[in-house]
């Protein structure tokens, strides 16, 4: 049997997930990355994206993020989420909500770099909104 990945998922809410599981894939700012036991440690920037769990019993949970961090040390896999939503319940009505916050983000924007990174997020959750 594989080692398992302490994981833990937190919101500035609560905390939404904290198992033992197989693997986890990152949506890193710099591009996904996969994190299983004993991975080096790292701290990454995430984008907006999916946090795709594999569980013990290999069957996977997908949770989208807007944004975070992530953070990788000998005790497991931390991901501090500005915002998570489980993929079974999102749905295109939040999305465009997501979507709409993100537009007005970039709209507002006083700096070009602020509004280069509020782009980019638009940019992001209008992918997974294709992808849906």
């Amino acid at each position: 049997m594989a080692e398992l990945l302490k994981f833990e998922l937190v919101s500035p809410e609560k905390l939404l997930m904290s198992k033992d599981v197989t693997s986890v894939v990152i949506p890193g700012t710099e591009g996904d990355f996969g994190v299983f036991a004993n991975h080096a440690p790292v701290l990454s920037t995430m984008r907006p994206g999916i946090v795709d769990i594999t569980m013990q019993d290999g069957s996977n949970e997908r949770i989208f993020v807007r944004g975070g961090f992530a953070e990788v040390n000998p005790n497991g896999l931390t991901v501090l989420a500005e915002q998570a939503t489980n993929m079974d319940d999102l749905d295109a009505n939040a999305l465009a909500q997501h979507i709409q916050n993100a537009q007005e983000d970039v709209n507002d924007a006083k700096t070009e770099d602020k509004k280069q990174k509020a782009q980019e997020t638009l940019d992001h959750l209008k992918q997974l909104e294709a992808s849906l």
